[in-house]
């Protein structure tokens, strides 16, 4: 029976994926994951293994072929206001200002503009780029336009915040500052995320549990709980206990990998 917190509930989760002639290739296979609201659950696993797939089901973007997916207590039968989206390519209009963009989405919805100037300016504060909100992203470092995708997608208040690898096209300093500046928006939003990434200390720093999936068809192999006090400042990197569990969660993908014959 689903908990009276629960914001994502999936429970026997299949997708196939047809590859020609009546045949298909398995892609997930008996998903249940459930997750609390307010909650940031980060999905990590071998490349392949359906962790963006399973992000878009929850979106509405991708269809299913077995099980439930309910969102907010109600079946996912595609997208809605209640989630939103950041990507790993940042996908901004790169015809409209910094304003413009986080603009876009509220114009889409019909908010006044009060309302919405008001909204773009609570949200531009929030990550650092009111000064630069008259910008066009052409003229923004790769981690500004990140900020930007953010500060997009919690315009909308969506309830779910899903990030498909937000950080993995940005070089390793800039995406630490970033994961910290993530942690305290998420701290003043308190929304909850659904996270894709392939970096096993990046997925221990922000989460409160970590969904290691199997190699493909992708199954839940296992979930770690992170028991990392909040706010996670940058001292949390260097306990004992962030390392063990980073070590453990890369231990436990490490054994899932297939080698090739022949390779050590």
């Amino acid at each position: 029976m689903t908990q009276p917190d629960t914001i994502i509930d999936i429970a026997g989760l299949v997708k196939r994926y047809p590859t020609g002639r009546g045949r298909s290739t398995l892609a997930l296979d008996q998903i249940d994951l459930r997750a609390r609201d307010g909650e940031f659950i980060s999905l990590i696993g071998p490349s392949g293994c359906g962790k963006t797939t399973l992000l878009k089901i929850i979106n509405g973007l991708v269809p299913y072929d077995g099980g439930s997916v309910r969102v907010n207590g109600k079946e996912c039968d595609g997208p809605g206001p209640d989630r939103a989206m950041v990507f790993q390519s940042f996908a901004l209009l790169p015809w409209r200002t910094v304003e413009g963009n986080v603009m876009f989405g509220l114009e889409s919805r019909g908010i006044p503009s009060k309302e919405a100037h008001s909204i773009v300016d609570h949200y531009l504060a929030m990550v650092g780029l009111d000064a630069f909100r008259d910008h066009y992203p052409g003229q923004l470092s790769g981690g500004m336009q990140q900020r930007v995708g953010i500060a997009r997608a919690l315009a909308v208040d969506p309830s779910i915040l899903l990030m498909d690898e937000p950080f993995g096209a940005l070089d390793a300093q800039t995406r630490t500052l970033l994961q910290s500046d993530l942690e305290r928006i998420w701290s003043e939003s308190r929304k909850s995320v659904v996270f894709v990434t392939h970096a096993m200390d990046e997925a221990v720093f922000l989460s409160d549990r970590v969904v290691i999936l199997s190699p493909r068809p992708g199954r839940i192999h296992e979930i770690v709980e992170v028991d990392l006090p909040r706010p996670r400042t940058d001292a949390i990197r260097g306990m004992p206990r962030f390392t063990e569990l980073t070590q453990y969660v890369w231990d436990v993908l490490r054994g899932m990998i297939v080698r090739e014959p022949g390779l050590v």
